[in-house]
């Protein structure tokens, strides 16, 4: 499978924020984000073809526990889930990063990280006009959506840029199965700490308003927007 990138470090996102975890990125997606902070993964993927058993071996150098499986769309990787089973049998918490336009079809998980992409995420037409279009038809997938959050433990991880968002996130949660508002995590876009300390003010007040979970980008803070982090 194709990879972009492995790498100890901690979750910066989510509920296991500040757990040491080990990453494995692939590279390639079916979606096209105009915020992307992984282009290595997705506009532009790169990176070697690596064996699962490779990939194991080099997971296996770092006494962690938590492994992360993210991408681009790590889902859209055909060897994806014999590297969950194969983890899974290692004894790893496994956390899968998805957009959740595939479904799960039964892959090994223990925690479900589900990013639906709002409008926000959607490239304009000057900038890629037939990508601006595929984006735009498959970016969400309530019935997907409601595939994982009925079989894993899951959190629901939003991309906000205004406060316009919210809408859209309320009428998607109207379609999903009763999800509780503690796993709704609402972010603010940005890859450098100056724009996520300006955004974050606001959000923090919806959060408190509506009872979603403020969700920090906890690895820009501490390193920037670097690789390997």
């Amino acid at each position: 499978m194709r990879i972009a990138e492995i790498f100890h470090s901690i979750q910066g996102e989510g509920r296991l924020a500040g757990v040491p975890s080990v990453f494995i990125r692939t590279s390639g997606c079916n979606l096209r984000c105009q915020w992307c902070d992984t282009p290595y993964a997705s506009w532009k993927p790169e990176g070697p073809e690596i064996s699962v058993e490779e990939i194991l071996r080099k997971v296996s150098d770092w006494n962690c526990r938590h492994v992360v499986l993210t991408g681009g769309e790590p889902m859209i990787a055909p060897e994806l889930p014999t590297l969950a089973a194969e983890l899974r049998k290692a004894g790893k918490h496994i956390t899968i990063e998805t957009a959740a336009t595939l479904p799960p079809k039964g892959i090994v998980c223990d925690l479900a990280s589900l990013s639906p992409k709002l409008v926000n995420s959607t490239p304009s037409p000057e900038h890629e006009l037939a990508w601006s279009k595929k984006h735009a038809e498959t970016r969400l997938r309530p019935d997907v959506i409601s595939d994982w959050v009925r079989n894993y433990d899951f959190q629901l991880k939003f991309v906000v840029t205004t406060e316009k968002d919210l809408a859209e996130i309320k009428d998607l949660l109207s379609e999903l199965p009763p999800v509780p508002f503690d796993q709704v995590l609402l972010m603010p876009e940005g890859i450098d700490a100056q724009t996520l300390s300006s955004r974050s003010p606001w959000l923090i007040e919806i959060c408190k308003r509506e009872g979603f979970r403020f969700c920090p980008r906890l690895h820009i803070e501490l390193f920037g927007h670097t690789r390997g982090t």
